[in-house]
């Protein structure tokens, strides 16, 4: 499935992604039970994740049937408010250096485990929210990333079970203001709270696609065009740390829950490295095979 969170009508809910349109699923529950009321899961995806099997069992049947009836109560896509899939998470982390080419671009050599920086939930926007350019940045940048939403608690997770953990897959546009992050006087290293997490600095979506649809996460394809010149290309087959890892170190002390997001970094490609950056008008699409196209128009603050 590919479930997303919008607003209609004023009030956030869940939406699943079938055929080129949005199904509406609170509207849908209400129509197909009768009923004045839908659960409150309906309409928050963390809820509906920490809600295991038996709610994704529900939505399932509630699609087929919808679908099978004439019953569903659909939406455009172009008329809805895209929301992050998980609006409220606990935590977002995020990888540096996990693609070798990448690591040679910003001259930063590869470690041996996984280097995991936060990102703030403000960060957060969805597919066709605008990305604010700030005002405090001149030079605002892009990485397409795979990035998954954990579906099920965990502290000091196998590496061989770490995929049970996983909820779904979808995209991470890891939008980062290059003069925070790597300020030219700065005694104390790098900047990753100021240089990754102004506001709407990071798109994620469009939805996320349950992991049964995603085969093998480790192949395949993310492409990143601004303005559709193509600036990044690439394949998650070349992840220095592959997810299982990744879900493994990153639970090392701290207790992953569900609607967490972990992202797995970027490929070369970015705009730092040939003083290149985005500015107000730039449309940014980040692509990833058997995902879609997460899609945002940088705004000037």
């Amino acid at each position: 499935m590919r479930l997303l969170s919008f607003v209609w009508g004023g009030r956030q809910r869940v939406g699943a992604y079938v055929n080129n349109v949005v199904v509406d699923l609170p509207e849908t529950y209400m129509r197909i039970y009768e009923t004045d009321n839908a659960p409150g899961f309906l309409y928050d995806m963390k809820s509906l994740i920490e809600g295991g099997e038996p709610i994704m069992q529900l939505i399932r049947d509630l699609i087929n049937r919808a679908l099978k009836s004439g019953n569903a109560v659909v939406r455009d896509p172009a008329s809805i408010t895209w929301l992050p899939p998980v609006t409220n998470p606990e935590k977002i982390l995020c990888v540096a250096v996990n693609y070798r080419e990448h690591g040679k671009e910003s001259s930063a050599k590869p470690l041996d485990r996984p280097y995991f920086f936060p990102k703030f939930p403000n960060a957060l926007i969805g597919h066709r929210q605008p990305i604010l350019k700030p005002r405090a940045s001149k030079q605002v940048d892009w990485e397409v990333e795979l990035a998954l939403i954990i579906g099920r608690k965990g502290k000091y997770i196998d590496v061989d079970r770490a995929l049970d953990h996983v909820f779904g897959y979808l995209i991470l546009n890891d939008i980062s203001m290059r003069d925070w992050q790597f300020p030219s006087k700065e005694p104390y290293g790098m900047d990753w709270i100021y240089g990754k997490s102004m506001d709407s600095s990071t798109p994620v979506g469009p939805y996320v696609v349950t992991k049964d649809e995603i085969e093998d996460p480790h192949n395949l394809r993310l492409t990143l065009r601004v303005n559709g010149e193509v600036e990044q290309d690439d394949n998650t087959k070349n992840l220095i740390f592959k997810i299982p890892e990744l879900i493994h170190w990153a639970s090392q002390g701290v207790t992953l829950k569900p609607g967490d997001y972990i992202s797995t970094g970027t490929p070369a490609g970015v705009g730092f490295p040939r003083n290149k950056f985005l500015k107000g008008g730039d449309v940014v699409e980040a692509e990833i095979e058997g995902i879609g196209t997460l899609m945002n128009t940088v705004i000037e603050e």
